[in-house]
């Protein structure tokens, strides 16, 4: 077992790591006084015109996009690293395209579909999103209720989903539905690319969430569309977004490692510098205890969601260990900075330091892409034989 990263994506991960540093860690502090007036956390257009311009001339633009329309197609073992380093920083900016929805899109589009949303997606013209939760069906999708029903050569959606991110922004949105309730889904979820601009389509709300954090509310009223926009084969949507899930979940782990190892690293700054009772916090056993945890936490964790990312490259199965570490990168990373930010006292639960809204980021992540304790079960079910 090689426990080595290859050469060209450690050169990968370490321009990753200044991009952040150079790029991103400054902005902080505006972000933090946005979000702290404003309530959104959110960077401006220009800033991120900006930073996109930069991402391009250092090499981290399209890495997940196909070879022929100009990426790199990175495995996702790859791009462990590069998410590790951005879950390091506050500022609100991900790589485009963003992976999940476009591995999807590379499994399960075709030609035409390939042209028109594929191509400018993977060159990072447009902005997705994905609705697969609805309002009383969360993490099982046999419970989803939004139908596709046929209407001549196409389709006619109704229904209301929720827990949507940038769906106030995006061009087109992948929409899961019930195509056959009979067949459950094993046979009866599709998936369909809905644009912004079609009609019946309507972004009922915005629902803020915790560090300034937004997620959107859709409807999907007598919402027709032609049958090119059914995405992948009739009533086999359910596979491919579960393809989907599995990197989404893997980024997440990335990022939380990047968190924790970031307030450790903070820790680690700061205890030597602080004295109670005329001591340095670095000599108390408490102290001591949480980084010794810390650091070994992390470092299992990164072997952990490497090793689920190679497994995923391989094309094993890999749906076991892609629930482990969802679960312990995001309490690792709770438990980690929670410690940090008690270490720091008062000051660590300011809005002037990135430990408040690590841990606002942190504790999303708990519950998106599937709660912990849902992939608990997932874990749980495969060990004991358990058939659903």
């Amino acid at each position: 077992m090689n426990f080595e990263i290859n050469e060209d994506h450690r050169m990968l991960h370490d321009i990753a790591a200044r991009f952040v540093r150079e790029q991103l860690i400054p902005l902080e502090s505006t972000v933090m006084r946005r979000e702290a007036e404003s309530g959104i956390l959110e960077l401006t257009k220009e800033e991120l015109a900006h930073l996109d311009s930069i991402s391009k001339q250092v090499g981290l633009w399209g890495l997940y996009s196909p070879e022929e329309m100009g990426g790199f197609d990175l495995p996702v073992s790859a791009l462990v690293g590069v998410n590790e380093e951005l879950g390091k920083t506050i500022t609100p900016y991900e790589l485009r395209p963003d992976s999940p929805n476009l591995r999807m899109l590379m499994v399960s589009a075709n030609d035409e579909q390939r042209a028109k949303y594929l191509q400018p997606y993977a060159n990072g013209e447009t902005v997705s999103s994905i609705a697969i939760s609805e309002p009383g069906a969360g993490t099982d999708p046999a419970s989803l209720s939004t139908r596709a029903e046929r209407d001549g050569d196409g389709w006619v959606l109704n229904g209301r989903k929720i827990w949507i991110s940038r769906a106030d922004k995006a061009d087109w949105t992948i929409v899961m539905a019930v195509t056959d309730k009979t067949l459950g889904v094993k046979g009866g979820i599709s998936a369909f690319i809905v644009d912004k601009d079609t009609p019946g389509l309507i972004v009922e709300r915005r629902i803020p969430m915790i560090g300034g954090n937004s997620t959107f509310e859709i409807r999907l009223d007598n919402c027709r569309l032609p049958a090119s926009q059914l995405l992948g084969k009739l009533g086999h949507g359910f596979g491919p977004m579960q393809a989907r899930l599995s990197t989404r979940r893997v980024q997440i782990a990335a990022w939380c490692i990047g968190r924790a190892q970031r307030a450790l690293d903070m820790l680690c700054e700061y205890a030597p510098q602080r004295n109670t009772f005329g001591v340095p916090l670095s000599q108390r056993q408490t102290i001591q205890n949480w980084i010794a945890d810390a650091a070994t936490r992390i470092h299992a964790c990164r072997l952990m969601t490497y090793e689920a990312a190679a497994r995923i490259d391989r094309g094993d199965e890999a749906r076991s260990q892609v629930s482990m570490i969802k679960v312990y990168a995001t309490e690792t990373a709770w438990d980690v900075i929670d410690q940090a930010m008690q270490a720091f006292g008062a000051m660590g639960v300011t809005k002037e330091l990135p430990l408040q809204q690590m841990a606002n980021q942190t504790r999303l992540a708990r519950i998106y892409e599937g709660p912990n304790e849902i992939h608990r079960w997932v874990v749980a079910r495969e060990l004991l034989g358990l058939k659903r």
